[in-house]
């Protein structure tokens, strides 16, 4: 059932200033009926290349994103180690109706924002 919502996602690596690509991330529904709902891994835009949740499998609920940003700076020799970030996770509520929940993330090895994009 359509809900007029879905969900995508793109990582912006601010510390060499390009896409966040091959960054793991997993999308965990929280409530109702905990459940990993998608993992994928960034594309060379930094954006995963499908939504997380497409309009038609659109449920309403809290959700939470965990972008792997350790093994991408770690493999860019730009982490510490152990990692200060390693796994970032970001808790959001989606609701039906809402139309398109965009989730970025701008991130270096030692910092990230977030916002609700479009």
């Amino acid at each position: 059932m359509a809900h007029d919502s879905y969900l995508s996602t793109h990582v912006l690596d601010t510390a060499q200033g390009r896409p966040g690509a091959g960054i793991r991330v997993e999308l965990h529904r929280l409530s109702p009926d905990p459940a990993l709902v998608r993992a994928t891994v960034t594309n060379a835009d930094g954006r995963a290349s499908e939504p997380l949740i497409p309009e038609a499998q659109f449920v309403p609920g809290v959700y939470e994103l965990r972008f792997h940003i350790g093994p991408y700076f770690a493999a860019a020799g730009l982490a510490s180690d152990p990692p200060y970030l390693d796994v970032v996770p970001v808790r959001v509520t989606l609701l039906a109706g809402q139309g398109h929940y965009h989730v970025p993330l701008n991130c270096s090895p030692y910092g990230y924002t977030t916002y609700r994009g479009s």
